[in-house]
């Protein structure tokens, strides 16, 4: 039996998806050399990962010979509130969008299972489902399906969604015409190369993971380049500030799930509260969270990082106990932070690197 490809692409939004196209396995022969480029230029950092497997990375139909189409979707995820607005509260931390709420691993996947589920019962066909769980280009496929176009911060960018949103893929031996790609609508709009705290983009559509915010924050391990983390800010898991200034966000809609709302406590977290946790206290805390994945000790480095940045001397109380803390890179941070807030030089709070989403669009 077979099914159309308009009931494929009603039942994925009928299921939640925002929006759904489809490309072919073939349909990025780019990727490989802009791959080995990043991975030649070192911008992958410590992400050994991203250079293992570049043959299933570099070409999907390698990933799975047997697929013939791919339905790339999109899952909204939109805030409803200024992203950057804790950037100006530096006595709390500011948690990147995504991480405020249930890990979305957990639920575009069960939605692109059901999907895939029907999918199989109408036609017998095979399918493989992925949501950045795999070596899969997911970004480029989506640029080749047109769901958008990655933008000069490297993310997918949609006429239609604005750059809020997840993505998700299923492969499957199902054959449908291809939806047509996505053009670049950038145009010359720098907004967000420029507002990027730590000079991440050494060019337009270039990223070096190395000096960006997301990667230091949640894959780094270990004490983090003393040039880098004044710009951190109060930043304590990933960054939205090149998201939140593009300005086809005016186009976004907001999320379909209420799963994707921000939980209270992570909306504006009290860095004097998230600096004592210990191990225990950190995984009851961001249970169902992506934030749990970094562990206490990499994410309390975080926030005392954050704590330096502040200049408020009423944290060293709190910073004390952790100079003689059984982490060496959560000792090496509680010692920068101290000496920050002795020294008296003025401190980059996150106001600093702030302006509104409004003002970036005039």
């Amino acid at each position: 039996m077979t099914i159309a490809k308009s009931d494929v692409i009603s039942r994925a939004i009928n299921e939640g998806f925002s929006l759904a196209r489809i490309t072919r396995p073939d349909a990025v022969p780019d990727v490989p050399d802009r791959l080995q480029a990043f991975l030649d230029a070192g911008y992958h950092g410590q992400m050994g990962w991203l250079a293992e497997r570049t043959h299933w990375r570099s070409n999907p139909a390698a990933l799975w010979p047997e697929a013939r189409s791919i339905l790339m979707l999109a899952e909204v995820y939109t805030p409803d509130g200024d992203p950057l607005h804790n950037l100006a509260h530096p006595d709390t931390g500011n948690i990147s969008v995504y991480a405020r709420h249930k890990d979305y691993h957990d639920l575009v996947k069960k939605r692109l299972k059901r999907v895939a589920r029907w999918m199989v019962e109408q036609t017998g066909c095979e399918v493989k489902v992925f949501v950045d769980t795999a070596p899969v280009p997911e970004k480029a496929l989506g640029q080749a399906a047109g769901l958008g176009w990655q933008g000069k911060h490297t993310n997918l960018v949609s006429r239609d969604l604005g750059n809020w949103f997840f993505i998700g893929s299923i492969f499957t031996t199902l054959d449908f015409d291809p939806d047509p790609p996505e053009v670049d609508h950038c145009g010359s709009c720098r907004a967000c190369l420029d507002i990027c705290p730590t000079d991440a983009f050494p060019a337009p559509y270039q990223l070096d993971a190395r000096r960006c915010i997301s990667y230091l924050t949640i894959e780094h391990k270990g004490p983090i380049d003393e040039n880098l983390r004044r710009g951190l800010g109060n930043r304590i898991y990933g960054c939205d500030d090149c998201l939140a200034a593009c300005p086809w966000n005016k186009f976004a809609k907001d999320a379909r799930d209420i799963r994707y709302a921000a939980r209270e406590d992570l909306k504006a977290p009290k860095l004097a509260e998230l600096v004592q946790l210990d191990d225990a206290g950190f995984r009851a805390r961001f249970s169902g969270s992506p934030i749990k994945r970094i562990g206490r000790d990499r994410f309390v480095r975080n926030v005392l990082y954050a704590i330096g940045n502040s200049g408020d001397p009423a944290f060293q109380p709190l910073i004390e106990p952790l100079m003689r803390d059984a982490d060496p890179t959560v000792v090496d941070a509680a010692c920068w932070a101290r000496g920050e807030i002795d020294n008296t030089r003025p401190k980059i709070t996150g106001i600093d690197a702030v302006r509104s989403i409004s003002d970036r669009r005039d």
